[in-house]
């Protein structure tokens, strides 16, 4: 069964309507509604588009943080064949808030990691709600080193509300671990693309995000800090959330503006909790162009390219 956030009920409503109009057509076998159902069915897609195309900054936030959205392992299913994982940092343990490996990509040998979230209570809870502790980002550089080394290029998938906060994960070096993933992304000699599939939080993000190209779908968001965690500092309420949202500029309608990302990859209408299959295909076809753009080039060309990239961020010409 379908789930909609609270600024889609006309569109639950319309397509209720829908779901009843059919049922009574299969009932009642004489009775012909075809027209009427298409007719409905039209309506619904129409108000459908209309809405997706206007939406604000807070709605965008609540799509991309939809439960049914596509998530890290959802994207290496479809995408990645003779996928092989690796776990563990080789220091203190396994964190499988961040999942990652080697596998084929279109014929091509390749380096996939992200974040992910789970999609039942226990595989939620098994991975952390995709908050990565310090142990995930140390595999994250391991998956990276052992990439460069073999010259294979690296896929991030970024989909986190932002790093664990927890007491355990700052005593084993927290801050120092995102920093290490940060700059092994910066220093990588082989290419690296970035995918912000979902939320886009924090250094929790940009640890892996670090890319020669920063992409990210149409609904998801990025930013250095969550809305409710803005509204909280700036004006002691959470419940000023939607105007933090709308002035920290977050879309990837505004970071594209801004420099920030490179490339907005556009969803199915409706978001890709609508359609999983066609949103990652979308995201499968911009990762193909990307890596056929940063191929060829030597070690020191991309991390030129890399650095210029970050380094004109906020600059006007």
């Amino acid at each position: 069964m379908r789930s909609y956030l609270d600024f889609e009920k006309p569109i639950a409503e319309l397509e209720s309507k829908v779901e009843e109009l059919r049922e009574v057509a299969a009932r009642d076998g004489g009775v012909s509604i075809t027209d009427e159902v298409a007719k409905l069915e039209q309506k619904a897609d129409q108000a459908l588009k209309d809405l997706y195309s206007g939406l604000t900054p807070w709605q965008k936030t609540l799509v991309a943080r939809h439960p049914a959205r596509p998530h890290t392992l959802d994207y290496i299913a479809k995408l990645i064949e003779d996928f092989t994982p690796l776990a563990g940092d080789r220091v203190f343990g396994e964190d499988e808030a961040i999942v990652g490996g080697f596998g084929r990509f279109r014929g091509q040998s390749i380096c996939i990691m992200g974040h992910e979230r789970g999609d039942t209570t226990e595989t939620r809870i098994r991975h952390n709600f995709g908050m990565a502790r310090p142990e995930g980002y140390r595999k994250a550089v391991r998956l990276m080193e052992t990439a460069e080394r073999f010259d294979i290029p690296v896929v991030s998938l970024v989909d986190t509300a932002g790093a664990y906060p927890g007491i355990g994960a700052e005593e084993r070096g927290q801050a120092e671990a995102i920093a290490r993933s940060t700059d092994r992304s910066l220093s990588l000699g082989v290419p690296n693309i970035a995918v912000i599939i979902g939320e886009g939080g924090s250094g929790g993000a940009i640890a892996i995000a670090a890319a020669n190209r920063v992409m990210m779908l149409e609904h998801s968001i990025y930013s250095v800090i969550s809305p409710e965690g803005a509204a909280s500092i700036l004006w002691r309420d959470t419940a000023k959330a939607q105007d933090a949202a709308t002035n920290m500029k977050i879309t990837a309608q505004d970071l594209l503006r801004f420099g920030v990302i490179d490339q907005i990859v556009n969803e199915p209408v409706g978001g890709a909790h609508r359609d999983p299959d066609a949103a990652i295909l979308r995201v499968g076809d911009a990762l193909a162009q990307g890596l056929q753009q940063l191929a060829g080039q030597s070690p020191d060309d991309i991390r030129k390219l890399r650095r210029d990239k970050f380094l004109a961020i906020g600059r006007s010409v």
